[in-house]
């Protein structure tokens, strides 16, 4: 059985460069010590209900979750649907970072029970600053059950 760390941040991305970005954003403002890095939809899912690979994980949840809303196997959508529909998982915040500014794409999260969805700037320097910022708000000024 493998052995698990705590888990602050959850990043459920597809994107390597995208996924690299965003740890290097929380990382340089000290923002989460424990990030994992999920490359799609049914591998965070399993991570998150400790289910296959990850059935050994302890049952901790991480303090936060940033969902790409178009990833592989399962979309952030359903990952979002089911997070937010378990008892242990929906006090969860769950920021969506995505490249999709479509009114329905937003409207469904928040429907869904999302707690912010941010657009990811095209531009590396507004990138790091945005995730920075999201990061700052979730890991330190906000306060959860």
């Amino acid at each position: 059985m493998a052995e698990f760390e705590r888990v602050d941040v959850l990043l459920v991305e597809d994107n390597p460069a995208d996924a690299e970005l965003t740890m290097r954003a929380l990382r340089k403002g000290n923002l989460a010590n424990h990030v994992t890095w999920l490359k799609d939809g049914a591998e965070a899912l399993d991570f998150l209900f400790r289910a296959g690979a990850y059935a050994g994980r302890p049952d901790h949840n991480p303090r936060l979750i940033l969902l790409d809303l178009k990833l592989p196997k399962v979309d952030g959508i359903e990952v979002l649907k089911r997070i937010k529909a378990e008892e242990h998982t929906r006090l969860i915040p769950v920021v969506m970072v995505t490249s999709s500014a479509e009114g329905r794409d937003i409207a469904e999260s928040y429907k869904l029970g999302v707690n912010s969805y941010v657009v990811k700037p095209v531009e590396f320097e507004q990138f790091s600053d945005t995730v920075a910022k999201a990061g700052f708000y979730w890991m330190l000024v906000n306060k959860t059950p």
